[in-house]
């Protein structure tokens, strides 16, 4: 646990559009770090392994560990682990990233079918019939059905794409079953926000939906930045910016950092 003030920041739309960054990104989370905010990576994609997501981040000019990353895949195995034993199998509609996530927690993870004792989704660009197939009738069948999070879409540049909840949707109507969410806004990954980073923060982050709620929830400020899916006026498979708003709103996390800065002080 952190002993300084953290900032629990989003990934997509906050520090970067899919492959691109966002630029004002990486000078943002240094004038926190500078002020002595101890920042950290709360994302709801699930794709990636850690070691990638760090290598992202390094890339984009904004070192950082793994000991600083929390993924919706982490809260989905985290989740599963409480409950199942060491070694059970479980499928992974998902990509890498929960496949490491699952492994690490002493699950043995299965792509290819058969009797499973739970069925993860998660977001991966391979999705395909064969997989909604496979996922559907092991969920059919009794498996545990665990959605690592519900966000509908991921801003990309010049837009967005379908996320995770999306094939979330597709696996839920072929199985009749309604899934258990580990990502943001759930607790799974609120509890790994606590047990990770401490008691005191801020959450910044571009969707309300699935940004503030976890902020409520921890009982820490939310941070909108208008750089991913949210605006004045919702696009289309976007968000608008709630009325009331939150207690900060800014562009980007460039224009953010200082004003949290000034209104919550050095961490």
């Amino acid at each position: 646990m952190n002993a300084a003030r953290v900032v629990a920041c989003d990934l997509d739309g906050v520090v970067w559009r899919g492959d691109d960054p966002i630029p004002p990104a990486a000078p943002g989370i240094a004038a926190l770090r500078a002020a002595g905010w101890y920042v950290a990576f709360v994302s709801n994609n699930s794709n990636s392994p850690v070691g990638d997501v760090v290598a992202k981040l390094d890339r984009m000019g904004i070192p950082a560990t793994a000991a600083d990353v929390v993924t919706s895949a982490m809260a989905a195995a985290w989740l599963l682990a409480q409950s199942l034993a060491p070694g059970a199998r479980v499928l992974a509609c998902a990509g890498p990233g929960v496949r490491e996530a699952l492994a690490a927690q002493g699950l043995e993870v299965v792509t290819d079918g058969g009797a499973v004792e739970a069925v993860v989704v998660g977001f991966h660009r391979e999705f395909d019939y064969a997989a909604l197939d496979r996922a559907s009738a092991a969920v059919r069948s009794g498996a545990r059905f665990v959605a690592t999070n519900l966000d509908a879409t991921y801003p990309i540049p010049g837009g967005l794409i379908p996320g995770a909840g999306s094939l979330v949707a597709a696996v839920a109507t072929a199985s009749g079953r309604t899934p258990e969410v580990a990502g943001k806004p759930e607790a799974p990954t609120v509890g790994l926000i606590r047990e990770r980073f401490g008691t005191s923060g801020v959450v910044v982050g571009d969707r309300p939906s699935t940004d503030g709620a976890p902020a409520t929830a921890l009982g820490w400020p939310f941070a909108l930045v208008l750089s991913g899916v949210t605006a004045a006026v919702a696009s289309l498979g976007g968000e608008a910016i709630p009325d009331p708003a939150p207690p900060f709103v800014a562009d980007d996390l460039g224009a953010l950092a200082p004003a949290l800065i000034t209104a919550l002080g050095d961490g």
